[in-house]
């Protein structure tokens, strides 16, 4: 939790309500096969999130090819067992400028 900040239900939904959003007010498709997690603060800093398992199964099963998650997130991810991450192109984040190319389609400032 920030500093400051209340505790609450849902922020890791945050950057997903952020781009679509953007989606809607820039007329522009997000990518299909792409899901994205994390809290974002006011200065766009991508917080860490929970149910790093819970999430990636569920994203497998509904046919997600990418996965985006804050880079705080790295170790959960990499402590996942091969059969769960086997098949998925994963960026990690810190800050939304870079969720924002991996869903629009400029990948350029991205780390994988």
């Amino acid at each position: 939790v920030p500093a400051g900040a209340t505790p609450k239900d849902g922020p890791s939904a945050g950057c997903t309500m952020i781009t679509s959003l953007l989606s809607l007010a820039m007329n522009k498709p997000v990518k299909t096969d792409l899901a994205m997690t994390g809290e974002v603060t006011l200065t766009g800093r991508i917080l860490p999130i929970g149910g790093v398992k819970e999430k990636t199964i569920a994203a497998r099963r509904s046919d997600v090819k990418t996965i985006i998650f804050p880079s705080a997130n790295r170790r959960d991810f990499d402590e996942l067992a091969p059969n769960v991450k086997a098949g998925l192109e994963v960026h990690f984040v810190d800050d939304y400028s870079q969720m924002f190319d991996l869903a629009f389609g400029d990948n350029q400032h991205t780390e994988k």
